[in-house]
Parts: C-alpha cells; structure tokens; sequence
C-alpha cells in the first residue's frame, strides 16, 4: 500500500447547475460535510474517505467508506495519468441530471449520484484525484474522443458499435424493470405469459417499448392480451400507477430504484416486481467505465473495480443507491456488447 497520506475526496460542484429535487436543505448538507470530515480524519495512511450518497436528498442511504490505494493496480496506468494524479471522470448529465444516476445535491452546487460515487471508489483505489468533467450526453463523448476526459461513468451502455471506438470495463448490470404498488403482489417472471391480461405502461421509442412489443405479439398469437399505456412523462405515469389505471410500468431499473425511495412513507409505496435485461432475453446488458480504444486505462480499471467487488465496498455502493440487482460478480475489459443490430 502506498505511504501516501490520508485524504478525502471532495465532492466536485457540477459545472452548471442541474436541476434541483429540492430546496431548503442547506443545513442537512452542512450536517453530511462535518460528519464526513470527522470521518476522514481517522483515514489510515494511503486512504480515501468516499462519502457514497452524500448531499442525496433521501435517494441514498449515506455511507462513509475508507478505501485504500492499492500500488500493484496503480501501477497498471498509463504513465501520463498516473503522473497527472488526476482521474478525469467523464459525466453526461446536462442539462437537468437523473436520479439517481447524478444530479445537483441538496447543496445546489455537488455532483452527487450513483455515477459520481463509483468514479470517486475507483480513483481512490488508483490512488488519483477524481475530477469530474459535467456536460451533455454527445460532449461526454467527445471529451473522452479528444482525450480531455480519461474515462466516462455515465451509464454507458456496452454495444458492440461503440467497441469500434471505446473500450470497455463493465460494473453494473443493464437492467430494465417493472414497478408496481406495494400492494399488488403480482411478479414478473421472465416471460410474455407472466404479463398476459396486464395493462402496462412504457416509454414511447425505447427499448423496453421493442421488448414489450414483442412480447405483445407473442400473447397476440396464443390469442392473449397485453395492452400497452403511453403517456406524456414520469409523473402522469407514476399518477396512472398511484390510482390503478396500469398495472405496472415498464422502465430503466435504476429511475424505478429512485422512484421506490421517494414513495417508501406515501399512502401508496412501490415496489420493484422484478427486472429485464436491457440487451434481451439472449444477453445480459452491461454498463461500463468507457475509454479511449486503446489508452490502456480500461485493465486498471476493471482490476480496482474487482478489488472493491473483493473488499465489499462495491456491495456497499450499489446498497446504498438502492441498486443491488444490478450486481456484477466480476468486471470484466470488452465484454459481449449489445449486438450492431440492436445498437
């Protein structure tokens, strides 16, 4: 282990400001500052303090945890980027941020997120300052293209079109998932039979709408039905959800892990009725830390990713996002991607 001395990581302010999920909470954060600065003080020799969920606004349980450099995968990096002593985290959050993925923390100014937190434990590991690079989806892109930003956890789906140019270190799953209410004690099992007679709604021009149109067409053809719901956005979803008028909605796991949270002390709480691969019933989608083909940053990567699999800090991570079904067991460089043609 290195005999560097003890630091924090502190939490970078996004370089616009997103969209804040709520206001009034300067002196919870004042309160998650203090007690994360006490905690960083007892960081041994050649440690990190990540203060995982810090400035969530209740779409995470806080965690303070002390990951160590570790010099055998430091050793691992390019030369120039361990020499930098930065790691330069790529983030496509503008302009509104998602949670709870990343977005502007109840300071109004802190990158906090899912996202954020996983750049930070693996710097740590690296034993590298993470900077994060905020900007749109397409200029997250280019910053890792042009070599501005080393690495981007946004994210980011494994495609198989996209290994054309970028390599890959995988640490979540890419799940879809089905939200329902508490009280409904329905479950989806993996198949089109288990949504037979359920009015569900969707995202119109995803690819969970492709998923659940084929698995419409397969109950069409055994003289079954599934009806499928569209409307304007989340929150006129969520309502036709709240008052019966679908029985579950198709969506992105992580926004249906967010969304349970924010429901959990409602007269009406949600649930998660189970999960979808994002890439299909063939493959199972993954997200990864994306690279520059080539730079060599993707096997150090994977390997601190493996080390906090190893220790239980990733465990920890995901827990305390509300996260925990997306699990890897292992990252692994290049995985299978989602095919060219469903890219």
């Amino acid at each position: 282990m290195s005999s560097a001395v003890s630091r924090r990581v502190r939490l970078i302010p996004a370089t616009a400001a997103l969209s804040a999920l709520a206001i009034g909470l300067t002196a919870c954060g004042s309160t998650t500052t203090a007690k994360t600065e006490t905690a960083a003080a007892a960081a041994p020799a050649g440690s990190t303090v990540v203060a995982v969920g810090a400035l969530s606004n209740g779409a995470a349980t806080e965690v303070d945890l002390t990951v160590a450099q570790v010099d055998s995968i430091r050793a691992e990096l390019p030369a120039s980027v361990r020499d930098s002593g930065e790691l330069t985290i790529g983030l496509g959050l503008l302009p509104a941020g998602s949670a709870p993925l990343g977005y502007t923390g109840s300071d109004q100014k802190t990158l906090t997120g899912s996202e954020p937190d996983i750049g930070r434990l693996v710097a740590a590991v690296l034993g590298l300052k993470p900077v994060l690079a905020n900007a749109t989806w397409d200029n997250l892109f280019v910053g890792i293209d042009s070599g501005k930003t080393d690495v981007g956890f946004s994210n980011i789906t494994d495609t198989e079109q996209r290994k054309t140019k970028y390599d890959f270190a995988s640490y979540r799953q890419d799940n879809l998932g089905f939200e329902v209410l508490k009280s409904n004690s329905w479950n989806f099992d993996g198949t089109a039979e288990s949504l037979a007679g359920k009015t569900v709604a969707v995202g119109a021009g995803t690819n969970q709408e492709k998923i659940l149109e084929k698995w419409q067409s397969t109950l069409k053809a055994e003289g079954k039905t599934l009806t499928i719901k569209y409307y304007p956005d989340a929150n006129t979803t969520y309502l036709a959800l709240d008052s019966g008028k679908i029985d579950t909605y198709f969506e992105p796991n992580p926004e249906l892990a967010y969304h349970i949270t924010q429901t959990a002390k409602t007269p009406n709480p949600t649930r998660s009725a189970g999960k979808f691969s994002g890439a299909g019933a063939s493959l199972q989608g993954l997200i990864a830390a994306t690279t520059k083909k080539g730079d060599g940053l993707a096997k150090p990567l994977a390997d601190a990713i493996n080390y906090l699999i190893k220790n239980g800090d990733y465990a920890k991570w995901l827990a305390a996002w509300n996260l925990s079904n997306e699990a890897v067991p292992t990252s692994l460089v290049n995985p299978p991607g989602l095919p060219l043609t469903n890219s």
